[in-house]
């Protein structure tokens, strides 16, 4: 009998143990991608680029009644649970919030690290755009390079604004508005 009908048998969904587990994990933060589980550990370089994002979008994010934070985001039906560098959500659905939805933030920024670039520019790029949501920012610092996604569908982002190499200003769209700054990444 395998693992998978043994849990079965006993009436333990796969996909719910396994969010169970990953938000039960001393230490280190983890999260799950298409089913296998990742510790989140950026180095100070990575931190220091989402920093510079994030203190460009945090006075709007207030303004919009927003924070900006690297909370859990559950996409149900799949076994997937990231956790990204930093995502733009209503104070209102943060506050009590042990997960929330993609669809429930405004912008949702991945920064790239070695170990995780593809998986960033490719799995979670379709999986945000599969459950809603509507502003993805990829800073991909291997390939120098910011690329914004918009118009999220089941297929993936119907529509990207670069890559454009750090140094060119990129417009995050409404209900941001705002001009964010790619020097310093």
């Amino acid at each position: 009998m395998s693992i998978e009908s043994a849990d079965y048998n006993h009436g333990v969904e796969p996909e719910r143990a396994l969010k169970y587990a990953i938000q039960h994990i001393r230490g280190d933060r983890a999260e799950i991608v298409e089913g296998v589980i990742e510790p989140v550990s950026p180095t100070w370089d990575h931190e220091a680029a989402a920093e510079t994002i994030r203190d460009q979008i945090r006075a709007r994010a207030r303004v919009l009644g927003c924070v900006t934070g690297s909370g859990n985001l559950d996409l149900p039906g799949s076994s997937n649970w990231f956790i990204p560098d930093i995502a733009v959500v209503p104070a209102a659905a943060a506050k009590g919030a042990g997960a929330l939805l993609p669809a429930d933030t405004l912008l949702v920024v991945e920064v790239t690290s070695e170990s995780n670039a593809e998986t960033d520019r490719v799995v979670k790029r379709k999986r945000y755009a599969e459950y809603g949501a509507p502003l993805y920012l990829l800073v991909d610092r291997q390939e120098r390079s910011v690329t914004l996604y918009s118009e999220p569908g089941q297929l993936g982002y119907t529509r990207a604004d670069g890559p454009h190499p750090y140094g060119v200003v990129v417009r995050i769209p409404d209900p941001f508005g705002l001009e964010l700054e790619t020097s310093d990444l």
